[in-house]
């Protein structure tokens, strides 16, 4: 067979799997396939295991190795365990869980693995959102702490993501020395310990309701006009897509007394996400029923969080009668929450310190113009919330500078330091308080965003993904990126010329931690981003445009005729 595995060895890995799988239902998966001999299916099950990468591991749900479930969850948690207790004496851990299928199944199964091993686990009675994780780690002052979700991923999918004492997801060197105890880590050494057993001795508690409290408190605190937002008559619609946010968002919105509808078939916490194909606000069918439910009530804005309520999708009119809405891209988002930020900050002279904005490298360019034109400093991390999250620690205690704004194109916010990943939560509070702020002064967001191309440029970009499932995707997905590193300066490439390449995985090119990413810019100005995804089995490639000249109608167009041929040379 591929891989280097035999048919025996692969029976070997399922039957090992069988003795030590708890729950019938993943257990039987890999029964049936046996008895059935059904080779290729359980090829793909075993032919690898899900790895601990840079902040924990996602898959699909299922039986196997190459899949995630309870044995592979207990596996996971037996290394963290055994890492956090070769560091401290007295560790902790706080758990949270999403909508997903198995996801409070799964983060039970972790807390009592954690508990068998002398832990202390603080695990959450019902869903919450990734941003109230990381601030309960904090709050409560955890060695660590977990979310179960898979983020955006489609309903298949389910992750496990771990956090350090700062609240961020774990960054070296605790992530790999996590990795190398999770691969030491057999079936038979993994602790075990009944709920019971883990409440009776003071190891197994639920996370107190006031954290759910201080966190309102802090988003509240985070508004400059608060008092006027309830009182400019805003109205917003918003859908939680079946997730986590819809308890936090629709509560601290009631307390500034704005009105909010809901799109009532996707409120209800449901892991086969019914209602839409993939429960991504940047995919237009997930914000589909949001925006028919805006153009009913003539909806201000639009708002969509994700299943953990990190990712935060907007849409805004685009008639004056609201009878048609635009879906905004992350970078247009990213725009114009700094803008308003950065605006209101220099207003109402908020802060005397330097604003820094923090952005990934694959969001727009114009993030850091608007940044630099309002006096601020703007810096680039890798694609990763945790990398924006150890700019917002490093700045704390800085004279010069404090923490403005993160963003990521892929639909990721925060304007809070006291959160070290993105929050759709309070960036949706502050989208509503952005755009209660333009309504008094009768200027629609889609003005604004005018306003902001006309001072600047024209900045446009497009994202293009390709999946690749499987093992023999994984190697399609190695020789495209070999393809592109074989690349020279001064080839064509789409019908230009390459002007410079870096690859981020070669310590002299770069000034980040070594990554699996090439970056070619070529000689009509234009940017291209090659970069295997780190939670999906695909390959992104983003492309960055700018004009100082075109008009709005003739840009788009010369985007698009780009575009169409640089997918033909992919």
């Amino acid at each position: 067979m591929k891989n280097g595995f035999d048919k025996e060895e692969i029976i070997r890995k399922a039957s090992e799997y069988i003795e030590y799988e708890t729950v019938d239902a993943f257990r039987n998966e890999v029964a049936t396939a046996l008895d059935e001999n059904a080779m290729d299916d359980l090829y793909e099950r075993f032919y690898t295991s899900l790895s601990f990468g840079t902040a924990g591991m996602r898959g699909v749900i299922g039986g196997g190795t190459n899949r995630i479930n309870p044995l592979m969850v207990r596996k996971v948690t037996q290394g963290l365990s055994d890492y956090l207790n070769s560091r401290i004496s007295a560790a902790s851990v706080v758990i949270a869980f999403d909508s997903r299928n198995y996801s409070g199944l799964f983060a039970e199964t972790a807390a009592l693995n954690l508990c068998a091993n002398g832990v202390k686990v603080y695990l959450y009675d019902s869903l919450r959102p990734v941003p109230l994780l990381s601030y309960a780690v904090q709050y409560l002052k955890a060695t660590a702490g977990i979310v179960i979700t898979a983020s955006h991923n489609p309903s298949k999918y389910n992750g496990y993501k771990v956090y350090w004492s700062d609240g961020g997801q774990v960054t070296p060197p605790h992530d790999v020395q996590i990795a190398a105890k999770v691969d030491s880590v057999s079936p038979s050494s993994i602790a075990v310990m009944s709920r019971d057993r883990a409440v009776a001795d003071g190891l197994l508690l639920s996370v107190p309701a006031r954290v759910d409290e201080s966190y309102d408190e802090i988003v509240l605190a985070s508004l400059a006009r608060k008092e006027s937002i309830g009182e400019s008559g805003i109205s917003v619609t918003y859908t939680p897509l079946h997730g986590s946010g819809n308890i936090p968002v629709r509560r601290i919105l009631e307390k500034l007394k704005v009105t909010c509808h809901t799109v009532e078939s996707q409120i209800e916490p449901d892991g086969d996400f019914p209602t839409v194909s993939m429960p991504n606000p940047e995919d237009p069918d997930a914000m589909r029923l949001a925006i028919e439910k805006a153009k009913e009530v003539k909806a201000d804005i639009v708002l969509g969080t994700d299943p953990d309520a990190d990712r935060l999708g907007i849409a805004i009119p685009s008639s004056a009668d609201k009878s048609e809405y635009m879906l905004l891209t992350g970078n247009q988002i990213a725009v114009l929450l700094v803008d308003y930020l950065l605006t209101r900050n220099a207003e109402l002279s908020l802060e005397s310190k330097r604003p820094l904005v923090v952005k990934s490298f694959v969001t727009t360019d114009l993030v850091r113009a608007i940044t630099e034109e309002h006096g601020g400093r703007c810096a680039d991390v890798l694609t990763g919330f945790k990398y924006i999250a150890e700019k917002i620690v490093e700045v704390h205690n800085s004279e010069d500078d404090f923490y403005l704004f993160g963003c990521e194109e892929s639909f990721g916010y925060n304007s809070l330091s006291e959160i070290k990943d993105k929050d759709a939560v309070s960036s949706a509070v502050l989208a509503v308080e952005m755009m209660s702020f333009y309504k008094e002064k009768g200027i629609t967001l889609q003005n604004r965003l005018e306003q902001i191309y006309k001072k600047y440029g024209m900045y446009t970009e497009r994202v293009l993904s390709f999946s690749y499932e499987g093992a023999s995707g994984k190697e399609k997905m190695d020789q495209i990126m070999a393809h592109f590193r074989s690349m020279k300066v001064s080839h064509q490439f789409a019908g230009t010329t390459i002007d410079s390449i870096r690859d981020l995985l070669d310590p002299e090119q770069t000034e980040f931690p070594s990554s699996n990413v090439i970056i070619i810019t070529f000689s009509n100005g234009e940017k291209m981003v090659v970069r295997p995804s780190g939670t999906e089995p695909k390959i992104k490639y983003y492309f960055f445009f700018t004009s100082t000249s075109r008009e709005s109608a003739e840009f788009e167009t010369y985007v698009n005729d780009r575009l169409a041929v640089y997918k033909a040379a992919l």
